[in-house]
């Protein structure tokens, strides 16, 4: 059987420029290599500068004898003093008595009236209280209603 020839079609020469496309990737390669290492050589040079000497003091005043410990209300870590003046080791409170106590306070203020400012004559009363006080009076009007 005889081949059949086209003479029409050919290869065609002028698609792409081979030598180009490799000078392409062998630059792109390039500076990929280059960018990793100026990364690499950053990384160590801000690796070197946060080990170096951070505590130094920013300013020439005096720091308080009491710094170190932060003031109230803090967290378990730190030694408390208890009722009884006596210094309480850390963690000798848990979170969960902690919450405790504070819900407990909470509650012990909500239910039982007290006073805020004896002296302006604001008290605190319970949610109860207050309502039953409100249905008898009546809200304040204060001005003209109009």
């Amino acid at each position: 059987m005889p081949e059949i020839v086209n003479v029409e079609t050919h290869h065609e020469k002028s698609d792409v420029n081979v030598r180009a496309l490799l000078w392409f990737v062998a630059t792109f390669i390039v500076f990929a290599a280059v960018a990793h290492v100026l990364v690499w050589v950053m990384f160590g040079y801000f690796r070197d500068l946060a080990r170096g000497e951070t505590n130094a003091p920013l300013t020439a005043v005096a720091r308080p004898a009491g710094a170190d410990i932060p003031a109230l209300p803090r967290l378990q870590p730190f030694p408390t003093l208890n009722q009884k003046g006596k210094l309480m080791p850390p963690y000798a409170g848990t979170p969960v008595v902690d919450v405790k106590d504070m819900r407990a306070a909470e509650d012990q203020a909500l239910r039982n009236p007290g006073w805020i400012d004896r002296q302006k004559g604001v008290v605190r009363l319970p949610i109860d209280v207050a309502k039953e006080l409100v249905v008898k009076q009546g809200l304040p009007v204060v001005g003209n209603p109009q």
